[in-house]
This record gives structure tokens, C-alpha cells and sequence, in this order.
């Protein structure tokens, strides 16, 4: 089948064409005609077979083919597409540009990490085509600077990685928002039980598109297991290097520090390589893909963040420096390759800590990876597995502190709060709010599950053994809106954290009891006066969550965090 026979315009046809593309994909073919059919839609395909082709054409038909007033200088926002990194969000909003080239359409991107004006005025300008993460998204809205009262289809692209990251609650938020007579399609690469749930709430008798097995990867994936010593993966990527095996690869880790730090030691090894995560900047995270993207640097060291969004053509390896923990972000990982027809590899390098979780994702690949042992890097029978450690340590903490100090602090705005407030937040990390659901195995180097509550406002968590969290970023602090340093009620724990036996175990909390984990009563100084009031909680229920800066404290080393309920998870963006 080609393109002709989909019911495309011949604009659209054209444009398709000029992209090198002549046949469509199994998920093009089979969803193109049912959403020109206006049906709502549940597609599940790998990642890498042109899933976004597959609505945006569509939808630009539609939209020029049912617009009220053709002459209109703006128009409402009549799509709205859902995704859940920046890097997709770009991607997808490139693809309407492409595709409506010569039928354009007004479109505009929404996400964190970047100035909140410019796309104000976007949005005042009348785009017909808004593609959002979901915590910017709810920031516009709360600014009203948003209207979605108009929207005619509603596309939720990367819905099981939407789900994995925990806005569940945010994209329900959203929905609430939209006229309930509308289209919904909803796309994603894994059908796992939480995505069918939130389908079958969303979707109306949907025409149910499902191209390949579930949880399967690409078949022009070459994939590779190499055993190889916990201690010795950074020299084993470089002997791959040197050997001429892997020319260009983008290699994940599992924490933002291990990207740099991985990174850095390739650098010094005379290896072009750079990171990508969610503490970079936007800018930051553009030019490393551009460098990549045109030779100037040969590995990208990236996190999970960046699993999702990154189209990258020709790429030819992918490398496992970490398993991840959770097996569907392997189908994710390796899908960066073996797209568009093009052969890739998939290389993972396992310690013995690793063991489980490669058995894991071989029970849900439901085929056995072949492996590869490379000479001189046989792995040493002898050492035992550890406990695989998803955290930073305080020297770490305490590296990435003193990084983000020496660059002059963050930018980006905390949800709910005074937009372009020049500090770090949860949406500047994840370009879209805070991941708040997620399960205790998906959590990060610079992530924790906060405990039960206590009535002091404290989460039930300490720091790392040895006292306070370091300070992060530059500039002064700011304890909330407009309150002086150490006010109580500010939403945000203002004491050092002390664990450990001794007296600042046994301060009690102004309800007369331990203040709980050795966390001592006061505003910002170990021992100092609480003043007789509950410390915390006054923004937890009005929407302030930035994330981004302590509420007060005199001495300067304490690092706030944002309350949350028990199990939720907080970003320490720090």
C-alpha cells in the first residue's frame, strides 16, 4: 500500500513525499483512515515505526478541512497533543511543521525548563495546534493564559511513559478541562494494565490498533549482552571504542550523576562525549543532541528522560551502561536505534549486580539475549552482587551542588508559582512538573518516597547521615510568597536533618514527641526555636510545589523539599 490510498490530500502527499517516505507503516496504514473517520483511537506500536506520522497527518487534514473561518487571523486551540518529555514535545510539534508545509497550520509548543513569555505570546498568537507536557500545561492554565474550551481532539503520544513518569492526576486535571464532546486518540509503545485503565475512562468505542506483540522490540535490533565487572564498564567502553566496534552510540545510565560523571571520564579518555538529563538546561540538552546529531561529539551519556523524544536517524548503537530497573524502559532504550528501516545494536554491559533485572527483561522480551564476552574483560567469579544503589551519595550530592553553584543556578519556574522566578523546579527538570506517582523502582539519583506525614509538616525522611543536604544553586534563597526566612507554613521542611543516636534524636516536636528520623525542631539551625508552631504544609494544599529552593533557615545549609503525601514521589532538584 502507498500513501495514495489513505485519504490524504494531495498537499500532505506531497510533503510525505518530499521526506523520502513511499509506504507507510503498519501503524500509519491501519490508523490514518480511522482518524479521518473522526473514531477515536488506542494504537500501541514499537517505538521507531511512525507513530507520530500517524495522527499528525490526519489531523491537519481535518483541521483545513473543517475550519470555520479560513480567513481568520486567530483561531482556537482546536488540538491538543499531551507528551511527556521536552525533546518529544519538539519533535512532534517539528512534525506538524513538516508535514504542513504547504498547507501551514499555526502550531506552538508548551513545556518547562524554558522562559514562560515566549510562549505566552505563541499562544495569544492563535495556534490551532498546541503540544504540551503536562506541567507547563497546568502552569498556563493556572495563569490563564491557556484557553482549551475549543479543543476538537484530544492526543495522549507516549501514554505508558506518561503514566510511568506519574501524571496521571495532571493529565485527569486536563481532561477535566476539555469539552467533553471530542476525539481522543491515545498512542503508546507499551499496553500495560495502568495505560488500558486510563483507556477505558478516555476512549469511546475506540478502534484498537495494535501492529506488533505487546512489549516486543524492532527486529532490525541487533541485541547484545556483555558480562563485564562493575568497576571495569567505563574501560570496556573504551576498549569498544578503540576496537571500532561502536563509532556513534547514545549510552544510558541510571542516575543524572552517573551521565556526568560517566561523560566526564570519556572525555579524558580523548573520546568526544556528552551528557543529557534532566538537570541540564534547554539549552544545554538542545546543543548536546545537535552536537551529536552532526558527528561533533560521538557518545551521548543520557538518563531515562531522555528514552522518549530523541529521533535520531541512522543511529547505529545503543548501550545499556546500567539496566534499567524497570524492564519496559529496555524496549524504550533500544528503540532509539533500528529505526526507519536502518539496522542498529543494542549493546548491554551486565555486572553480576544486574543479573535479576536482565532476567526480567528476557521474561517479558520472552526470548533469551545472546551474550558476548569480549578477552581481557572476562568477569571475575569471585566478586558478590550489591544492592544496586539508586541514590547519590553525599559526596556526590555535594559535587553536583557545587556544579550547579559554579553555573550560576537554575532557571525554569516551579508549578503553581511566579513564572521565570530564576530558580530550579521540578518542571524545569522533567519539562513538565514533578513525577509524583511513580513507584519506588523507578526513582532516580536525585529522587526519594517521602514517609508518612507528621503533623510538623515533615515527610518522615532524613538526609544522608552526617547532617544537612548541602546547599544547591547560587543567588539568595526565597522562603515562598513574599513570607521572611523561616516562616512556619510555607509548604516547604525548613530544618537541618540529623540521623543517628544522640541528643538531636531526642528534641520533641511542638506536639510534645520526637520530631521523628533525629529531624531537630527550628527554622533553619539545629536547635533553634520553632516558635510553638507547626513547621510546613501552608502551600502543600494551594499549589505551590516549586521544588526549587528551602523555605528560609539562617544557616544556609539546609536544602528544603516540598511536602507530599506518603509515596509520593519528589524531585530533589536542588
Amino acid at each position: 500500500m502507498s500513501f495514495d490510498g489513505l485519504g490524504l490530500s494531495p498537499e500532505l502527499l506531497r510533503a510525505v513525499s518530499e521526506e523520502g517516505y513511499t509506504e507507510p507503516t503498519p501503524v500509519q496504514a491501519a490508523a490514518i483512515p480511522v482518524v479521518l473517520e473522526g473514531r477515536d483511537v488506542l494504537a500501541g506500536a514499537q517505538t521507531g515505526t511512525g507513530k507520530t506520522a500517524a495522527f499528525v497527518l490526519p489531523v491537519i487534514q481535518t483541521l483545513h478541512a473543517t475550519r470555520r473561518d479560513p480567513a481568520a487571523a486567530r483561531h482556537p486551540i482546536r488540538v491538543l497533543v499531551v507528551v511527556p518529555t521536552r525533546e518529544l514535545c519538539i519533535q512532534v510539534e517539528e512534525s506538524v511543521r513538516t508535514y504542513g508545509k504547504h498547507r501551514p497550520i499555526r502550531s506552538a509548543t508548551v513545556y518547562g525548563g524554558v522562559g514562560f513569555g515566549p510562549q505566552v505570546s505563541k499562544l495569544r498568537a492563535g495556534p490551532e495546534i498546541v503540544v504540551a507536557t503536562p506541567g507547563r500545561l497546568l502552569d498556563h492554565v493556572s495563569q490563564r493564559t491557556i484557553d482549551l474550551s475549543h479543543v476538537e481532539v484530544l492526543i495522549l503520544d507516549e501514554a505508558d511513559r506518561l503514566l510511568d513518569m506519574g501524571f496521571i492526576r495532571d493529565i485527569r486535571r486536563i481532561i477535566d478541562l476539555l469539552p467533553k464532546q471530542r476525539q481522543n486518540l491515545l498512542f503508546s509503545a507499551t499496553f500495560s494494565d495502568d495505560v488500558r485503565q486510563l483507556a477505558d475512562g478516555l476512549l469511546h468505542d475506540p478502534a484498537k490498533i495494535q501492529v506488533t506483540p505487546r512489549n516486543t522490540t524492532a527486529e532490525l535490533i541487533d541485541q547484545l549482552v556483555i558480562p563485564v565487572d562493575r568497576e571495569r564498564k567505563r574501560d570496556l567502553v573504551r576498549e569498544l571504542v578503540a576496537l571500532g566496534r561502536v563509532k556513534q552510540a547514545l549510552v544510558f545510565t541510571r542516575t543524572k550523576h552517573g551521565a556526568n560523571r560517566l561523560a566526564e571520564n570519556l572525555g579524558k579518555d580523548g573520546i568526544k562525549a556528552a551528557a543529557i538529563h534532566g538537570n541540564k538546561s534547554q539549552n544545554q540538552r538542545v546543543k548536546a543532541l545537535d552536537d551529536f546529531k552532526a558527528g561533533r561529539v560521538d557518545i551521548l551519556v543520557a538518563t531515562d528522560v531522555a528514552a522518549r523524544g530523541l529521533d535520531i536517524e541512522q543511529l547505529p548503537h545503543v548501550i545499556n551502561y546500567e539496566l534499567p530497573m524497570v524492564p519496559e524502559d529496555y524496549v524504550h532504550r533500544i528503540g532509539r536505534t533500528g529505526r526507519a528501516g536502518v539496522d542498529g545494536q543494542a549493546i548491554s554491559l551486565v555486572c553480576v549486580d544486574e543479573k535479576p533485572l536482565l532476567q526480567e527483561i528476557q521474561q517479558l522480551l520472552r526470548k533469551a539475549i545472546p551474550t558476548e564476552t569480549i578477552a581481557g574483560f572476562e568477569p571475575d567469579r569471585s566478586i558478590r552482587p550489591e544492592p544496586i544503589r539508586l541514590r547519590s551519595t553525599p559526596a556526590e550530592r555535594a559535587e553536583q551542588a557545587a556544579r550547579r553553584a559554579a553555573a550560576g543556578g537554575g532557571g525554569g519556574r516551579g508549578r503553581g508559582g511566579r513564572p521565570g522566578a530564576g530558580r530550579p523546579s521540578a518542571a524545569g527538570a522533567y519539562g513538565s512538573g514533578p513525577s509524583r506517582h511513580a513507584t519506588p523502582a523507578r526513582r532516580g539519583d536525585d529522587a526519594f518516597v517521602a514517609g508518612p506525614s507528621r503533623p510538623d509538616g515533615g515527610t518522615g525522611n532524613a538526609a544522608p547521615r552526617g547532617g544537612a543536604a548541602p546547599r544547591h544553586g547560587a543567588g539568595p534563597r526565597r522562603s515562598g510568597r513574599g513570607r521572611p526566612p523561616g516562616t512556619p507554613g510555607t509548604g516547604f521542611g525548613n530544618q537541618p536533618v540529623a540521623r543517628g543516636r544522640g541528643p538531636a534524636t531526642e528534641r520533641t516536636s511542638p506536639y510534645g514527641r520526637p520530631a521523628g528520623n533525629g529531624r531537630p525542631a527550628g527554622n533553619g539551625r539545629p536547635g533553634g526555636p520553632s516558635h510553638g508552631r507547626p513547621t510546613g504544609g501552608g502551600h502543600a494544599q494551594s499549589g505551590h510545589a516549586s521544588s526549587g529552593h528551602p523555605s528560609g533557615g539562617h544557616g544556609g545549609t539546609s536544602h528544603g523539599q516540598p511536602r507530599a503525601l506518603p509515596g509520593e514521589r519528589i524531585n530533589r532538584l536542588g
